[in-house]
C-alpha cells in the first residue's frame, strides 16, 4: 500500500474552494477520501437532515468517481484503522467548532499515529479569531459585525489535480428516509452553485424582500451552507457594497459559531443565566398544537407546517413562531429548539440554539426579554397579501387578502376545519411581562 494523506470530509462536503482539500493535495502522494457515519451526529439529527446529507455524500461519491470512502461508526475507532489500513501519514480536516467536534478531535488526534491537520473551518472567519482589543468575545453582534469586516478573510482557495485513493471495500451510503412526503431541496456542489447562480441574478432585491416569506426573496443557500456542499468565502467574493444586508447575514452565520465557541454550554443552557430564574409552562397540550401548525393564528401555523413540508422556514417566520412560543405559550425556549433540529434541513447547532435564544430573550441581543412578537400584526406586515398563509394552510385558501390573518373576524366565523386562537395574544404578552419581572426581581 502506497502511504497517503487523509482528507476527512465533515461539514466540507465539495470539491472547490477547500482549504484543507488543498493542503491534503499539496505534497506528492495521494489523498484517501474519507466520511465517516458517526452514530452519535446522526442520532443527534431528524431524518430530513440525514437524507438530505446522504444525497450530498452520493453526489460527493459520483463527482470522487466512486471513491469516497464511507465508514460506520466511531470516529475514535474507525481513523486509527484507516490510518494503519492506508499507511497514512496525516489526517486533514475543516477545523471544528462545535462542542463535541472540538472534543472528538481531540481524541482523534492523540488515538492515530499520524499528523492532525486542521486548515481552514466551515466559516469566513473561524471562530474565535475575532475579539475585541483587549482579546475578550463580542457578546453583541453589531460591534462583532464591525470587527469581522475589519478582520476580514481570505479569499477562495486555489484548487489543484488531486491523485484520489481507490479504496478496495467501503460502507454503503445509506437509503434515504421516509419523510412522509417532504420534498427537500437538490443536494450537493453542483446544485448549491447552481442555487447561487439564481439568486445572483435577483440578489438586488435581497435587502427589500428578504423579511417577505410570500416572496422568494431570500437564497435558500443554508442547507448547502450547513453541509459546506458551498463555502461562505465562495460567497462572499461575488458580494460587491451593494450586498451589505446579505453579507450581514453569512457574518451572523460566524457570529453565532464565534459564541458557541466561547460557550459551549450556551448551546442547551441559556446564555443570560438570570433568566434559569424564568418560570415555564411544561404541559403538551399547546406544544403539540405549535408543532402541528394548529394554533390558530395563520402566520404561525403557516411556518410550522411549511416546516413539515419542506425541512425549512423562512427566517422571518422562525423568528415569529419562536417568540409565539417562549412569550405566548411560555414554554422552554429548548423544546422548540429541538423540534427545530429533528425537522430542519439546515439544522446547525449554534445558528438554531442562539437563534432561538434571541427569540425568547435569554441570548446575545441587547434587546430585552420584553420584546414581544404579535403575530397578526408580524402576518400583516411581512405578508401582506396573505399569499404565504394561503400557500401552507390548505383550509384558509378561500380567505382574501390580508383578512386571512385574522380569520375568527370573518362575517362566518373561523372557515371550517381551522382552529380558533388557542390563547390570547394581549393576555400572554402581559403574562410574559409579568414573568419577566420575577427574572429582574432575582
Amino acid at each position: 500500500m502506497v502511504s497517503a494523506s487523509i482528507l476527512w470530509f465533515r461539514r466540507d462536503l465539495r470539491l472547490g474552494d477547500h482549504p484543507a482539500l488543498a493542503e491534503a493535495g499539496r505534497g506528492a502522494g495521494r489523498v484517501l477520501a474519507l466520511y465517516v457515519l458517526d452514530p452519535r451526529l446522526l442520532g443527534a439529527s431528524g431524518a430530513p437532515r440525514r437524507t438530505f446529507l446522504y444525497r450530498c455524500l452520493r453526489e460527493l461519491d459520483e463527482r470522487l468517481g466512486g471513491r469516497l470512502h464511507v465508514v460506520h461508526g466511531d470516529p475514535t475507532d474507525v481513523l486509527p484503522r484507516v490510518v494503519r489500513e492506508f499507511e497514512a501519514t496525516s489526517v486533514h480536516v475543516s477545523a471544528d467548532a462545535g462542542p463535541y467536534g472540538r472534543e472528538r478531535d481531540a481524541l482523534v488526534e492523540k488515538a492515530i499515529d499520524a499528523e492532525f491537520v486542521r486548515t481552514g473551518s466551515p466559516y469566513a472567519i473561524t471562530p474565535g479569531r475575532v475579539v475585541k482589543g483587549d482579546g475578550t468575545p463580542f457578546k453583541v453582534f453589531t460591534p462583532f459585525y464591525r470587527a469581522w469586516k475589519e478582520h476580514g478573510w481570505r479569499g477562495p482557495a486555489k484548487m489543484s489535480t488531486v491523485d484520489w485513493v481507490d479504496p478496495s471495500t467501503k460502507d454503503c451510503i445509506p437509503e434515504d428516509e421516509d419523510l412522509g412526503g417532504m420534498t427537500l431541496p437538490a443536494a450537493g456542489e453542483a446544485e448549491a452553485r447552481r442555487a447561487w447562480r439564481k439568486f445572483r441574478e435577483v440578489r438586488e432585491d435581497y435587502a427589500e424582500h428578504r423579511d417577505r416569506p410570500d416572496l422568494p426573496g431570500t437564497s435558500r443557500m443554508s442547507p448547502y451552507l450547513r453541509w459546506g456542499c458551498v463555502h461562505p468565502r465562495t460567497l462572499l467574493a461575488d458580494l460587491g457594497e451593494e450586498d451589505e444586508a446579505y453579507r450581514r447575514e453569512l457574518a451572523f452565520r460566524d457570529f453565532y459559531a464565534d459564541v458557541l465557541w466561547h460557550r459551549p454550554e450556551t448551546a442547551r443552557e441559556n446564555y443570560d443565566r438570570k433568566f434559569d430564574a424564568m418560570p415555564y409552562d411544561t404541559g403538551d397540550e399547546l406544544f403539540e398544537a405549535w408543532c402541528a401548525g394548529k394554533t390558530g393564528f395563520p402566520i404561525v401555523d403557516a411556518g410550522m407546517r411549511q416546516l413539515l413540508a419542506e425541512g425549512w422556514m423562512h427566517n422571518r417566520v422562525r423568528m415569529i413562531v419562536a417568540s409565539f412560543l417562549a412569550k405566548d405559550l411560555h414554554l422552554w425556549w429548548r423544546r422548540g429548539a429541538a423540534h427545530f433540529m429533528r425537522h430542519l434541513v439546515d439544522g446547525d447547532l449554534a445558528s438554531n440554539q442562539h437563534g432561538w435564544q434571541w427569540a425568547a430573550g435569554t441570548g446575545t441581543d441587547a434587546s430585552p426579554y420584553f420584546r414581544v412578537f404579535n403575530p397578526i400584526t408580524q402576518g400583516e406586515k411581512f405578508d401582506p397579501n396573505g399569499d404565504y398563509v394561503r400557500k401552507y394552510v390548505p383550509e384558509l385558501r378561500g380567505v382574501p387578502g390580508k383578512h386571512v390573518h385574522q380569520p375568527w373576524r370573518l362575517d362566518g366565523g373561523v372557515p371550517p376545519g381551522y382552529p380558533p386562537p388557542i390563547v390570547d395574544h394581549a393576555e400572554e404578552r402581559l403574562e410574559a411581562l409579568r414573568r419577566y419581572d420575577i427574572v429582574k426581581a432575582t
